[in-house]
């Protein structure tokens, strides 16, 4: 059947790889993998914990297009770069998601398409009515 509805972030890549930054299906909502670039430009090299917020930034942006918001993730999937950056990406989860607490996979030793990003997070939302 396919996404009932798809969700832009209006970035080049989306057309080019064929991907939407989400995709409504039912009373869900799938976003795709969220690093911390903006603009075309990595935020923060070097610093797990601000490309975390970042991160959840884009996602939060995605999700506010249906009308959803970060309290209404029931999993996040984090993949980081190094264990050594792991402290710093949990404690920016932790921040955002103390009181949410959503279902949480976490992967370390990865490699991204650009050697600045340190974290990449997907993350699934529900609405108990489908969302706008």
């Amino acid at each position: 059947m396919g996404a009932d509805k798809l969700i832009s972030s209006g970035g080049p890549w989306e057309s080019v790889v064929g991907y939407s930054r989400a995709t409504v299906a039912g009373n869900y909502v799938h976003v795709s993998g969220s690093t911390a670039t903006v603009g075309g430009e990595v935020q923060h090299p070097g610093d797990g914990f601000n490309q975390t917020l970042t991160a959840f930034s884009v996602i939060e942006q995605a999700l506010a297009q249906v009308g959803l918001g970060l309290k209404d993730i029931v999993r996040n999937r984090i993949y980081v770069s190094s264990a050594e950056h792991m402290d710093d990406v949990m404690k920016a989860h932790g921040q955002l998601f103390s009181e949410i607490r959503p279902a949480l996979t976490v992967l370390s030793g990865l490699s991204f398409v650009d050697g600045a990003m340190i974290v990449e997070i997907e993350a699934d939302a529900y609405s108990a009515t489908p969302p706008a």
